[in-house]
């Protein structure tokens, strides 16, 4: 993949966040007020807004409780799941911009802690939950780690571009190679290695489902039974399951 490329897909990532947002501002499924999982939050610094928890349900992004600040930071939100689940925690700071922020997490049946500012909403965020969000906090890590080397090698290029540096262009082009190869297979292993808990399909979905689909095919069925069976993992077959079909049906 050429660098060019590398732009145009970062270009694509961030024009992608923004659509996102847009959606997550416009949701207005009614929230849920009774519910499996707890959320108590605090976000500190904010004196007004309203922070909303939700969840994409069949293709869409919707509202599952909401919470309006007026004065205290603290926060309790709700939701009822059957199994583990990614959620987001978006705050609207009634701040007049288009743009907020938000946060996604694993929710399972239980209290969830969140803690965050308003000042960094979310770089400073601690979440306290269940397995699958302790592994995924460590997999984010790591990730960002990926992400900020990727966005060193993108600005690097940009400069040996004016410069007219082709030998520097070049050999950001053969880092980046490197770079996407080392991310896939650490997902690829930490997928399988977490192959009991639901964040497995879904980080395998979400970061690398564009892999070869050996790798795909090597992640979903080194999954636990349970995990299978799980919406992630069912996700995750369904869509190997098609890639091979539409695969096999242009040779």
């Amino acid at each position: 993949m050429t660098l060019l490329k590398i732009k145009k897909q970062y270009m694509k990532y961030i024009f992608t966040l923004l659509f996102l947002t847009v959606i997550l501002t416009n949701c207005s499924t009614p929230p849920t007020k009774e519910g499996n999982v707890i959320v108590i939050g605090n976000i500190k610094g904010l004196k007004k807004g309203i922070v909303y928890l939700q969840k994409i349900q069949d293709t869409v992004l919707v509202n599952v409780d909401s919470v309006s600040i007026d004065g205290r930071s603290e926060f309790v939100l709700k939701s009822e799941v059957k199994e583990p689940e990614i959620h987001y925690l978006y705050l609207d700071k009634n701040d007049g911009r288009q743009y907020n922020d938000r946060i996604d997490f694993f929710v399972e049946p239980g209290e969830i802690t969140v803690t965050t500012t308003l000042l960094d909403f979310e770089n400073d965020i601690k979440i306290k939950g269940g397995k699958n969000q302790e592994k995924y906090i460590e997999y984010k890590k790591m990730i960002k780690r990926f992400n900020e080397r990727n966005l060193r090698i993108i600005k690097e290029n940009f400069e040996a571009t004016k410069q007219k540096d082709d030998e520097k262009l070049i050999e950001n082009d053969k880092a980046y190679k490197k770079l996407v190869r080392q991310k896939y297979l650490y997902t690829i292993n930490f997928a399988i290695t977490n192959r009991k808990l639901e964040i497995a399909p879904y980080i395998t979905l979400n970061e690398v489902f564009d892999a070869n689909i050996k790798f795909l095919d090597t992640v979903a069925k080194s999954l636990s039974p349970k995990v299978k069976k799980s919406l992630y993992g069912r996700q995750l077959i369904k869509y190997i399951d098609d890639r091979k079909t539409k695969e096999n049906s242009t040779e």
